[in-house]
């Protein structure tokens, strides 16, 4: 399944249904930008999984401040609208992936 994008105005019908890891990045920061191919690589393996890229910059705050967003990498994880987990900081792939089928259960 392809990435997505949200924003302020999109996250919650993005995050409504399924398993969905949203990642919260920027794009000043270094360990953010070397977490975005492993987030994307990790799609790509699981399909049945919903992947969402949230940038936070100055037009989306709302989301982020929602969920106290203080770090970033973080990644949080929603089950049909509802967090679940939360991990803040840079992954590698392996570990993303042993995450994700915790998750699954």
């Amino acid at each position: 399944m392809a990435l997505k994008h949200a924003n302020d105005e999109t996250f919650d019908s993005m995050v409504a249904s399924g398993l969905t890891l949203v990642d919260f990045w920027a794009t000043w920061c270094g360990p953010c930008q070397m977490f975005g191919p492993i987030f994307e690589s990790a799609s790509e393996k699981k399909p049945d999984v919903n992947f969402v890229k949230f940038e936070i910059d100055e037009t989306n705050r709302r989301t982020p401040a929602k969920f106290g967003i203080r770090s970033i990498p973080s990644v949080l994880a929603f089950k049909d609208g509802e967090i679940i987990e939360a991990r803040t900081g840079l992954m590698d792939e392996e570990t993303l992936i042993q995450w994700i089928e915790e998750l699954k259960g």
